[in-house]
């Protein structure tokens, strides 16, 4: 997630870090806590079972309370080209995305496992200590992620409204939420998915609407706006609202009062303003979809949602909040189940890891959670991908190419209009070579 006042994507860029290593899932015990560890000025990292980290001057020493580790199973040491893994003649083995260690440096996002323990492997992500989150909507293990969230707490407790961004499936409710009960508004929440509801009934859902003002209105409904009022009113998919929703919303802000449907005198109103989309409003703006003076209304701040594949290092959270929300407190998993969950790609983000836990738990019936009580989509053993550097068999002219695309789209987070200018080609010619190179836009925003 990013948050920024109303600053323009392509203005921003990827805070530099250092190494992590991060404890994610113990499949054995998967409501353990996970732990993220900095490998600043680490040269070597020593893995076994035990509990704790202790650092001796370059060494970190990491214990695990894994059973099914040895006492003194793995390392790490710095080399030239990165951290190379090696197997300390353990009796279960150390695997990496999956297979055997083969002597190899570590790459970004590569999964280590160990007994039943699976950790990730991040080459940059910016420093920071772990700190109790002001609302369990906002744990996360990503140390970018926490450092955006350390400011929502102030964020929540104003008036601002706020625009929540990501792809679907990826907790904007669940952060809006959060805002909610972090802003100290005595009223409700009211959520409405404006995508769900009929254009021809949106507005009087919203506004609400007199007796006969219209056929089949046979009693008067003060609308969902009303409804929220003194508390918080999360419009989700707000891009999907008329041009006529949208400028009825816009006196709503500008004057604090509903007019419904029918009425001849508007109603005052005291209520907060969250908004959610998985589209771009700022190029549904310019494209003449999405009012500006509504935009500019609406976004006094913007947070953006990751998608579950670039937060791999939160699924050992995630798992155990399914888990505790189905009452599963017994669940296993094997650790070939576990490494299926780590290495999937998760397209439908959070909503498709609820429901696979959820069908995977009544597959199980009791028993640890397999391969095969997994939904085939998870449980196929593909190879773990690189965001945005898919394999291909491209000429050195196209590699180079195609590489350079990456790098931009990465440090302009996705915003195809920014790559565009640094190219100095028009957007349709970006888009041209991010579908040539196989490349998807989801994985940079």
């Amino acid at each position: 997630m990013s948050l920024t006042p109303a600053i323009p994507r392509s203005t921003q860029r990827r805070a530099r870090g250092v190494p992590h290593l991060f404890q994610v899932l113990d499949c054995a015990s998967p409501f353990r806590p996970p732990s993220r560890h900095s490998l600043a000025g680490v040269d070597e990292i020593l893995l076994g079972r035990g509990d704790g980290a202790v650092r001796e001057g370059s060494t970190l020493r990491l214990g695990i309370p894994d059973v099914s580790m040895s006492a003194s199973h793995a390392r790490l040491l710095r080399g030239v080209e990165g951290f190379l893994v090696e197997d300390c003649g353990s009796t279960n083995g150390t695997f990496l995305n999956g297979e055997p260690v083969a002597g190899r440096a570590l790459a970004d996002g590569d999964a280590l496992e160990m007994g039943h323990t699976h950790f990730l492997f991040r080459a940059e992500a910016p420093p920071g200590e772990n700190a109790t989150p002001a609302h369990p909507a906002l744990a996360t293990l990503s140390p970018a992620l926490a450092a955006e969230l350390g400011s929502v707490p102030a964020i929540a407790r104003s008036m601002l409204p706020v625009v929540i961004g990501g792809e679907t499936g990826t907790g904007k409710e669940l952060l809006a939420r959060a805002l909610h009960d972090l802003s100290g508004r005595r009223g409700p929440f009211v959520a409405v998915n404006c995508g769900a509801i009929a254009g021809t009934l949106l507005e009087t859902e919203l506004f609400g609407h007199r007796r006969g003002a219209f056929t089949g209105a046979v009693e008067t409904r003060s609308g969902l706006i009303r409804a929220a009022d003194r508390g918080t009113l999360f419009l989700d998919e707000i891009a999907d609202l008329s041009p006529a929703a949208q400028a009825a919303l816009l006196r709503v802000l500008q004057e604090n009062e509903v007019l419904a449907v029918g009425a001849t005198a508007p109603v005052r109103v005291d209520v907060r303003i969250l908004a959610a989309t998985h589209m771009d409003l700022a190029e549904a703006v310019a494209a003449q979809r999405f009012r500006a003076d509504l935009y500019a209304r609406i976004s006094g701040f913007t947070l953006r949602l990751l998608p579950l594949r670039r937060r791999r290092e939160d699924l050992g959270l995630l798992i155990a909040a399914v888990l505790r929300k189905a009452g599963a407190s017994s669940a296993r998993f094997t650790p070939e189940a576990g490494r299926a969950l780590l290495r999937h790609r998760w397209p439908l983000n959070v909503r498709e890891l609820e429901r696979c836990i959820g069908a995977a738990l009544v597959l199980a019936g009791g028993l640890p959670i397999d391969v095969r009580h997994l939904p085939e989509s998870v449980a196929r053993p593909l190879p773990a991908p690189v965001p945005g550097l898919r394999a291909r068999n491209l000429s050195e002219t196209d590699a180079q190419m195609r590489e350079r695309l990456s790098s931009l789209l990465r440090e302009n987070a996705g915003n195809v209009a920014a790559v565009a200018r640094s190219l100095g080609k028009a957007r349709m010619q970006v888009h041209r070579w991010v579908k040539r190179f196989d490349l998807s836009l989801a994985d940079y925003r």
